[in-house]
């Protein structure tokens, strides 16, 4: 039982330090974890994992989140944190959503490329629909996310008509300038 319970810190100390780790990439960015900031992550992490009756071996996916998501125009030092307890919740859900057919870097691009375009940083409308929509779809048998290792994949399963930026950008100018 000893050996069990130092192998278990003692990977809880590799996973704190693989998330911690990731602040040489992110500070360029203007965000950093301090121990404190890692250790909730990894909290939050497990109780995920409890609420979605997953398991997971290694590092787990905080760092892959955070790497993935650094560089957003929507995360601020403010909403780090949150943020990344927040995907790492959503990212969960979703890989069960998914009946895990999809592997965690599809996932993740995925989910970075709606967060960016289509949900402009609302983690609510990424989960509930953007999300939704795709393992709906993946439920169904939709497996053309293997080629493009999941991006540019909403468009076929959007149900929003979208605005054309550079056509409003144009009707603006011309509204404007003449």
């Amino acid at each position: 039982m000893g050996k069990d319970w130092m192998m278990l810190l003692q990977n809880q100390q590799n996973q704190l330090g693989k998330v911690l780790e990731t602040n040489e990439s992110t500070e360029q960015f203007g965000l950093s974890l301090s121990e404190r900031d890692a250790k909730l992550i990894l909290d939050e992490r497990r109780n995920s994992l409890q609420e979605q009756r997953r398991i997971e071996f290694g590092e787990g996916i905080a760092p892959k989140i955070i790497y993935e998501f650094c560089d957003s125009d929507f995360i601020d030092q403010n909403n780090y944190v949150d943020t990344v307890v927040r995907l790492q919740e959503i990212f969960y859900l979703f890989k069960n959503e998914m009946q895990d057919e999809i592997t965690d870097d599809e996932l993740l691009h995925f989910m970075k490329e709606q967060f960016e375009q289509i949900c402009f940083g609302d983690l609510d409308y990424l989960e509930g629909t953007c999300l939704a929509n795709f393992a709906q779809a993946i439920r169904a048998g939709y497996g053309g996310y293997q080629e493009t290792d999941g991006f540019g994949e909403y468009a076929k399963f959007d149900e929003v008509k979208r605005w054309d930026y550079d056509l409003y950008f144009e009707t603006l100018k011309e509204l404007c300038w003449g």
